[in-house]
């Protein structure tokens, strides 16, 4: 059971970095291309229970270039994403399972 959720740490860490390194990539072509932004804030629904898991995974999404956590809801489950652009839920919050399988 330890190794295991070693082991999605390791894969949550690798899929967080793999994250941060494309995000920089996407908003600096956008930024060079000259594209408008278009900035939106999103309400977005989270399996995760535990408020240390909840904290984290709004801590990634800040990590992340061009999303920003506003504000989180441990009692509903929902996290206030500022993105410069708007994206679905999905990619927003990628690492989501591997927070799940690791911590919950």
């Amino acid at each position: 059971m330890f190794l295991t959720r070693i082991w999605w740490g390791i894969i949550y860490f690798l899929d967080l970095i793999y994250e941060i390194i494309k995000s920089t990539i996407d908003v600096a072509f956008n930024k060079i291309m000259g594209r408008n932004i278009d900035p939106v804030i999103v309400d977005v629904k989270t399996v995760l229970e535990r408020p240390v898991s909840q904290t984290i995974l709004a801590n990634s999404i800040s990590l992340t270039p061009g999303t920003l956590s506003v504000d989180l809801d441990s009692e509903n489950n929902i996290i206030k994403v500022a993105a410069i652009s708007p994206r679905k839920q999905e990619d927003i919050i990628p690492f989501e399972p591997y927070i799940k399988k690791m911590l919950e």
